[in-house]
């Protein structure tokens, strides 16, 4: 887990007695918590009667440092030590490290279970459909005398039922560099799995 510095002073932040109490601590590991799980309590932090004392913007700061070590550590299914490790360097002392790890490590299968709905890949091709046709003329020329194949691909969206169609059409020519390309990134990808 790599965290870079301006996240890793937030963290610090939190971390600090001299800027956020031993009791509001808890209450902002809960919250920090909670606010990755439910939408609904992403700005409880500004309410929450248990930070009235303590400075808004050290508040953020720490709140934000705290959700995104949450975050990342669910991420990589980081261990117990290894998030221990990440606190220890952030001047965190072992009681705040098993207060955060108590009320951490419970909720992490939850957060994980929440990120792995989060999707940014790409429709999977589950068929292909084509068809040659053959123009012998068009509007602009009296002769063409050219193949033109029509290609439909059926996508399927991860996580979803919905069969998408993408229609092309292309030229012998370009049909055979598409077909080259296909070729060369399954090359790409034998390699990688077998390297």
């Amino acid at each position: 887990m790599e965290l870079g510095s301006s996240i890793l002073e937030n963290i610090s932040v939190a971390g600090d007695a001299a800027h956020i109490s031993d009791k509001a601590f808890i209450s902002l590991v809960q919250a920090a918590c909670q606010g990755v799980l439910l939408e609904e309590h992403r700005n409880a932090v500004a309410e929450n009667p248990a930070f009235k004392d303590t400075d808004k913007a050290i508040l953020k700061e720490a709140y934000s440092g705290l959700v995104t070590l949450i975050l990342e550590a669910a991420k990589h299914d980081s261990s117990e030590q290894n998030i221990s490790s990440v606190l220890e360097d952030c001047k965190f002392t072992t009681d705040r490290i098993s207060s955060f790890a108590k009320e951490f490590l419970p909720q992490k299968p939850h957060v994980q279970l929440l990120l792995g709905k989060i999707s940014s890949s790409f429709p999977h091709i589950v068929d292909v459909d084509w068809r040659l046709d053959y123009y012998i003329k068009n509007n602009h020329l009296e002769k063409v005398n050219s193949a033109v194949y029509l290609i439909s691909l059926k996508t399927e969206v991860p996580g979803s039922n919905d069969i998408q169609e993408v229609q092309f059409s292309c030229s012998l020519e370009q049909l055979q560099d598409l077909v080259g390309k296909l070729k060369d990134a399954t090359k790409c990808m034998e390699k990688l799995t077998q390297g």
